[in-house]
């Protein structure tokens, strides 16, 4: 799967890692994942040592979701970010610019007042495979 990355001057350029828009070409397989919050999949808790290890647990866990699905990271066209608090937004484009190559998907973030299980953070994406 190859992705094509759009960038027009006409809008805002992106403020992080993420890119303006992507297209794919229509061959492949769209797979749409569920949120994944920080829970440990050993014992079904939410990661409370930090934020950042929250967010960093939640990723791993949409990792392990997007290879059960036969894709790579590298395959995630769009990405969805939820956070409690919007102020914790650099901590976790640090964190996604480590775990999701370049060049990066689409995303949005969501401010939201809560999430399941008492979680600070949520990630959804979507892939081509």
């Amino acid at each position: 799967m190859s992705k094509h990355i759009i960038h027009t001057d006409a809008a805002p350029a992106a403020v992080g890692p993420y890119s303006q828009a992507v297209a794919v070409p229509a061959a492949g397989r769209t797979v749409y994942l569920s949120g994944q919050i920080g829970l440990v999949p050993a014992t079904g808790e939410l990661e409370t040592s930090s934020f950042e290890a929250q967010v960093r647990q939640a990723f791993a866990n949409m990792e392990a979701v997007v290879r059960e699905a036969g894709g790579t990271p590298e395959q995630i066209v769009k990405l969805t970010l939820f956070l409690t608090d919007l102020s914790r937004f650099g901590t976790v484009n640090e964190i996604m610019a480590q775990r999701i190559p370049q060049p990066f998907p689409a995303r949005s973030t969501v401010g939201v007042a809560a999430l399941p299980k008492g979680a600070e953070f949520e990630v959804e994406a979507v892939l081509v495979v």
